[in-house]
């Protein structure tokens, strides 16, 4: 399956949330630069804990002010409320390739988000040294992406040298 030959449609952010939800977001937007943006963004959550609009603001929020725990937490409740709309199994370790190719065709753009995710907590894992997760994580979605769609082999390539570095 190459993972860029579909039709996009289902774009997460083309999902409307309440408006309540969309004005803390809109709020937390302004407010970045003056370090106000959290509050409006917990309480978007705290209002649509589901949201991916939510999350994924939530999810860079946190990684740009380096509180990458925090990111992490964010991006791994992504990941579960996608992982349900493409009925993958629960553990992502357990993903091989037919979950993909026998996904319907209207779901890929959700199975495009839920590997992207997927390499986003890969990267997250790398950045907090936690780089045996990172391996497994960069080393399933080369497994699952023979194209390398999803630019998780350079990540994977990466992780071994980090890895090798502290066995010197």
């Amino acid at each position: 399956m190459d993972l860029l030959d579909f039709e996009a449609q289902g774009l997460y952010f083309e999902n409307k949330d309440t408006p309540e939800v969309e004005n803390m977001i809109a709020i937390a937007s302004e407010n970045y630069a003056s370090g106000e943006a959290e509050l409006p963004l917990l309480r978007a959550y705290f209002l649509a804990p589901n949201s991916l609009n939510v999350l994924v603001a939530l999810n860079r929020f946190y990684y740009y002010q380096h509180r990458l725990d925090d990111a992490l937490a964010a991006t791994l409740k992504a990941l579960a409320v996608i992982r349900p709309l493409i009925d993958f199994p629960e553990d992502w370790r357990e993903l091989q390739p037919h979950h993909l190719s026998d996904t319907p065709a209207n779901l890929l753009t959700q199975v495009r988000l839920y590997l992207f995710t997927l390499k986003a907590i890969g990267f997250l894992n790398m950045r907090l040294e936690l780089l045996d997760v990172s391996k497994s994580i960069f080393e399933k979605l080369v497994y699952l992406d023979g194209k390398d769609r999803i630019g998780a082999k350079g990540l994977l390539e990466l992780v071994i040298q980090r890895q090798r570095s502290f066995e010197t």
